[in-house]
């Protein structure tokens, strides 16, 4: 293969990578604390020896859109929602996560989790304990009282390098870089936080995207009824 389809099958591999990406931001549009990803693609030069440096598209960061998704009253009281930047901090099995996802309520031991039942971390990466049939209040900073008496506060972070993130699963994510508590975190209890998935922008961008795999798919269809052309004239 010569050194135009490597290019092309680079921005291929690339251009599939994102595809997927925008399927799985369409299918959880509707996803409590979701929040929409996009692939960022950047150049990849390659020497080669005896001639020109072959310059490639390398699709190889995913970055997590930041914009704050809509606020959806519930009134429960174990239902949390942050306003503007930060994470909540969830214990699970494989070590902590973040999460823009602030459904949870009190296990067994009163310790208060997710609805898989990961634990809900505090500012000192403590689980927080909620007492029995306690009415709950929670101040913009995630201070929990209860009768007026703080017993707590959930943990809010924000990640050092956003673009290290990795999406664990629909809603979690690891912080490869670390992560730093926010000093000034923004609470709202009663509230989840919906999607901030784009759904027509989303399709749109499916689009495009599908177009552009199409090209690139016809010209390495070209290129290979190209290359066959030669070979059958070069050994006639």
């Amino acid at each position: 293969m010569e050194n135009a389809g490597y290019v092309t099958l680079t921005r291929q591999s690339g251009l599939m990578k994102e595809l997927r990406v925008v399927a799985n931001n369409i299918a959880n549009q509707s996803t409590t604390g979701f929040r929409q990803e996009g692939v960022i693609f950047s150049e990849y030069v390659k020497g080669v020896e005896g001639a020109d440096s072959l310059s490639m598209a390398y699709g190889n960061v995913r970055h997590t859109s930041p914009l704050q998704g809509t606020l959806n009253m519930t009134g429960s009281p174990f239902d949390f929602a942050i306003e503007g930047e930060g994470y909540f901090l969830i214990e699970t099995p494989a070590g902590q996560r973040l999460s823009r996802n602030g459904a949870f309520t009190p296990n067994q031991n009163g310790e208060l989790v997710t609805y898989d039942g990961y634990r809900v971390l505090d500012s000192g990466a403590a689980p927080i304990f909620v007492p029995p049939n306690a009415d709950i209040s929670v101040a913009s900073d995630g201070t929990v009282s209860t009768d007026g008496r703080p017993i707590g506060q959930v943990g809010v972070v924000l990640p050092i390098d956003p673009l290290k993130m990795q999406r664990e699963d629909g809603v979690m994510f690891i912080s490869e870089a670390g992560f730093e508590p926010l000093d000034t975190p923004r609470m709202r209890q009663g509230f989840l936080e919906q999607s901030n998935v784009n759904a027509l922008g989303q399709i749109a961008r499916m689009i495009e995207v599908q177009r552009a795999y199409e090209m690139g798919q016809k010209f390495l269809d070209s290129e290979d009824e190209r290359i066959r052309n030669v070979i059958r004239s070069v050994t006639k």
